[in-house]
């Protein structure tokens, strides 16, 4: 049975057509994604399908039996609504009647009249007749793994985290046969994640969604339709077939165009010579010719594989010294709402954690919301301070801090002069730059937005903007709180690329487990007591492992044992060597030298990106040199330093 029908539709953006003769449907049972790049219009179509948008031209049909659920990127809701005002105002009968019972149930406490046993019963036959029993549970049951226990906080109160759960929770428990979700996972941790897509894969429900999640997409969807170039194309199968066909395509293409070229190159000659147009078949053929040089050509996603030549680290770079943290309970869940002076009882968020990092580390922390995973980033970063346990930072360790709301001082600034404040550009480690606004195409800045003015970008394009700033300032040490979301599959395709092949430590906190197990090969477990666990390995296999624990404990099996605790590697024997007179001298002018050496390369940095070529070229050999030179001092202070200690 065909639930959902779209027709030719199209609409206008801000500037541009963003899609138009749109035409597809969706069968009973079918899951689908909708995929593409940031500001193809993808959040728009699904807008122009569920009726909160008008198309420009087309039309949508759903069917009148199936019934349509919406999940929005950033939900509508009345604040003064409590949660199961929100959940229960849907028009759905089942849900309706749920919500009289209750309704009744909660007056009835106050004392029972004979209007209110009347309502009683009616509501009781009525979930009698519908079956609803069953329906009810499943309703508490999806509330529960959700996270929404106190039904009577008003929605106003919400972080922006839980009122994107109790908008999906609210889609998933209506009676409807159509489900659209723009975003669904983001805000969820991975546990909820793997719940929800498990859920999906099950239903028997439709389903149409946005998600730059690749191991759900894989899971879920049986189609994919890709927006692109304003239209929409359907590819059969998952996310990894998708990509197999695409890869095919674009050889296909790729061949079809050289052919073409082939062509056109006699044809141009043919041309050049000034040919009679007079005769019929001679103007059908330069109309052939002029079609084929007009045509719109074949570009394929560029590729960009790159290291950066960074900023070198030192013996030294980051202990962690029995570092605990307390907070009032359900104080990281809500976002901080809890206030600081309480005299509520406070719990351990982060417990005696201690660890000395090395070089080119890169560890994903893994724990569900509110279990402190932004807590442990901002001590690390000294944004809080922890109520016990010291931090040493290494002198030359370098902290980029990618936040999840990052603040904008000045918006009036172009997006170009903003990266730039940052570099001019960015040294490769075969020696060759990319500057600044090279740097910012690679991530979807392409044209005149360079010359736009940050307030005018949107949200999304903010946070991808600030990161590329941070990417810019060439750090050793990136710590990423949620660095994807609102990023397409694309852009994070390329952000992947660049922390594979970051030389630096990494440490950071993502839902996408696909992107936890590309970039982070070592987990630190926040677990529920504040303790931190270690676990060698990928998120997936993680996750699989925790699953294993569970269905043991199910059985009544011995289990395995937990993961180990953080090995504190700061209990290494330290070494008895000394330096000596000479030595020292050595080491402080090292430390002088280099600091010299690395203002004179930003100084060199500058000049490489001059428009006169003579100057430029000059500038880079002598960017060279020193960069040399610079590897040979920093490895001499690394032989000093360890002996220190």
């Amino acid at each position: 049975m065909n639930l959902l029908s779209v027709n030719n539709l199209s609409r206008i953006g801000r500037e541009e057509t963003l899609f138009s003769g749109v035409t597809f449907g969706l069968n009973e049972g079918e899951k689908a994604a909708l995929i593409g790049r940031n500001g193809t219009g993808k959040s728009t179509l699904l807008n122009t399908i569920a009726g909160i948008l008008p198309p420009d031209e087309g039309s949508v049909v759903i069917n009148k039996e199936a019934g349509l659920s919406f999940l929005a990127q950033n939900p509508i809701f009345n604040p003064e609504h409590t949660i199961v005002e929100h959940i229960f105002s849907s028009t759905s009968p089942k849900l309706q009647a749920i919500r009289e019972y209750e309704d009744v149930c909660a007056l009835m406490e106050s004392g029972v009249t004979d209007s209110l046993q009347k309502r009683f019963d009616n509501a009781n036959s009525a979930m009698e007749k519908g079956d609803l029993w069953n329906y009810e549970a499943q309703v508490r049951s999806i509330l529960g793994v959700l996270g929404i226990h106190d039904m009577s906080r008003k929605m106003k109160e919400l972080s922006g985290g839980m009122l994107k759960k109790v908008a999906l929770a609210q889609v998933l428990v209506e009676d409807t046969k159509l489900i659209l979700l723009d975003e669904p996972t983001n805000h969820l941790d991975i546990t909820t994640i793997k719940w929800l897509q498990d859920y999906l894969a099950q239903t028997q429900r439709s389903l149409l969604m946005v998600t730059h999640d690749r191991y759900f997409l894989d899971a879920v969807c049986n189609n994919i339709y890709e927006l692109d170039r304003k239209r929409v194309k359907l590819y059969v199968g998952n996310y990894s077939t998708y990509l197999e066909k695409k890869e095919v395509e674009a050889e296909i293409e790729a061949n079809t165009e050289r052919r073409i070229e082939s062509i056109l190159r006699f044809e141009r000659d043919w041309l050049l010579r000034g040919p009679c147009a007079r005769g019929t078949k001679a103007k059908a053929r330069i109309q052939h010719d002029m079609a084929l040089i007009n045509r719109e050509k074949f570009q394929q996603d560029k590729g960009f594989t790159f290291e950066v030549a960074g900023r070198r680290l030192g013996g030294k770079i980051l202990e962690l010294k029995g570092i605990t943290k307390n907070f009032p309970k359900g104080f990281a869940s809500v976002g901080g709402s809890s206030k600081s002076g309480s005299q509520e009882k406070e719990y351990p968020v982060i417990k005696n954690f201690s660890y000395t990092f090395s070089k080119g580390e890169k560890i994903g922390i893994f724990g569900d919301n509110g279990s402190g995973k932004s807590t442990l980033l901002n001590i690390i970063t000294e944004n809080i301070s922890p109520d016990s346990g010291t931090i040493v930072k290494g002198e030359n360790t370098v902290f980029a801090y990618y936040q999840q709301n990052p603040v904008f001082p000045d918006l009036t600034l172009t997006v170009l002069e903003y990266v730039k404040e940052a570099a001019e550009v960015m040294r490769m480690n075969d020696g060759t730059t990319l500057s600044a606004s090279q740097f910012l195409e690679q991530f979807g800045f392409n044209g005149k937005i360079q010359h736009s003015m940050v307030s005018t970008l949107s949200g999304g394009e903010r946070k991808r903007l600030f990161l590329v700033r941070l990417l810019l300032s060439n750090p050793n040490f990136l710590i990423l709180d949620e660095p994807t979301n609102d990023f397409d599959i694309f852009t994070m395709n390329i952000l992947e690329q660049f922390l594979m092949g970051f030389n630096g430590c990494l440490l950071i906190v993502s839902h996408d487990r696909y992107f936890m197990d590309k970039v982070a090969d070592t987990l630190f477990i926040l677990e529920d007591d504040g303790s931190v666990s270690g676990y060698v390995g990928k998120c997936s296999e993680y996750i699989q492992y925790r699953e294993m624990l569970k269905a043991e404990k199910q059985k009544g099996e011995v289990s395995t044992p937990a993961t180990p605790p953080v090995t504190n590697t700061s209990e290494r024997p330290q070494k008895k060597k000394k330096l000596s007179f000479k030595e020292q001298r050595e080491f402080e002018t090292l430390e002088k030298d280099i600091a010299e050496l690395e203002e004179k390369m930003k100084n060199l940095e500058t000049e490489m990106s001059s428009s006169d070529y003579s100057k430029s070229q000059a500038a880079g050999n002598e960017y060279s040199k020193c960069q040399t030179l610079l590897e040979s001092k920093y490895s001499r202070w690394d032989e000093l330093a360890s002996v220190l200690e």
